[in-house]
């Protein structure tokens, strides 16, 4: 691909100048001459200006679908010319929600380095809503979702079982307990993940079976991130629903101690995305190497 077109496709992802060049490592006046020469080139306006703000024209969209498309092909070449001699290269861009991306995915990743050195890895991380909005902006190439809502362009398959267990800090009230029924959830403090992830979308699913509302607990705190829930939970008087894969650690360190709650269990598939109708090449290797890692 041309230079410019890669520029232009930093801007019109970015809609910024400014963004585009510092991702790009250039200087904005650089940004400006690239879109420039690309728009004479083309004879055709791919951005327009609304205020303070960028958007992309009629053209600019067609341009981008396309050179998107462009792009993608330039990666299978890479790969289809490294699988002839015997050198597998490339890039791969996988998407993992935070519970995957921290507590599953680094060994994958170490193990298909390993395998295929010279494919280059990218993992970018957030929550299973945000993952799958990049892959059908096709950011990624893969994503790693904790949710159990399917998009109708979105290609699923199950890769691990995970249950979400009721977890307390060793120091809390509630840790003596050990069990505690159903109807308690409903009155003990709990801090949950935010909305739009996939954690927190599975909770509510499985309590609406049970006929409670997830909106009528007692949540002190909606927090991003399963690690600041952790340590939340150091000095709060409460519990949390989180992955039991996240915990192992903190089970065995007795920071954190696991309560048993009657008539409530939480499973979940965790699930490998990609976008529907999409040719999986360098994607199929790790897809691979994923069903056969020993987690």
């Amino acid at each position: 691909m041309d230079y410019r077109d890669e520029v232009f496709i930093a801007v019109a992802e970015n809609l910024n100048f400014s963004k585009a060049a510092e991702e790009l490592f250039i200087s904005q006046p650089a940004v400006t001459k690239h879109i420039k020469e690309l728009e004479s080139k083309l004879n055709t306006a791919l951005f327009e200006r609304k205020g303070n703000k960028v958007y992309l024209t009629k053209s600019g969209k067609l341009v981008y679908r396309s050179l998107k498309q462009i792009k993608q092909q330039y990666r299978d070449l890479e790969y289809e010319l490294g699988r002839l001699n015997e050198a597998f290269n490339g890039s791969l861009r996988i998407g993992a929600s935070s519970t995957i991306s921290q507590y599953l995915i680094p060994s994958v990743i170490a193990s298909f380095h390993k395998r295929y050195p010279k494919i280059k890895l990218d993992l970018f991380n957030g929550n299973s809503f945000e993952m799958e909005q990049k892959l059908l902006d096709n950011e990624i190439d893969l994503a790693l979702v904790e949710n159990e809502t399917s998009n109708s362009n979105i290609k699923y398959m199950d890769f691990l079982d995970d249950e979400i267990i009721a977890v307390t800090g060793t120091q809390s009230v509630y840790a003596k307990r050990k069990n505690i029924k159903l109807i308690d959830i409903q009155e003990i403090p709990l801090v949950l993940r935010e909305k739009g992830s996939g954690t927190l979308q599975v909770i509510q699913k499985t309590l609406a079976k049970q006929n409670i509302d997830l909106e009528k607990l007692n949540i002190l705190i909606h927090l991003g991130s399963t690690e600041a829930i952790k340590n939340f939970l150091c000095d709060f008087d409460g519990i949390a629903l989180i992955s039991e894969k996240s915990v192992k650690k903190e089970m065995q360190l007795k920071s954190l101690c696991k309560l048993n709650v009657s008539e409530l269990n939480i499973h979940r598939k965790l699930r490998l995305a990609s976008r529907q109708g999409s040719e999986l090449k360098i994607p199929g290797l790790f897809i691979d190497l994923l069903h056969h890692h020993n987690f």
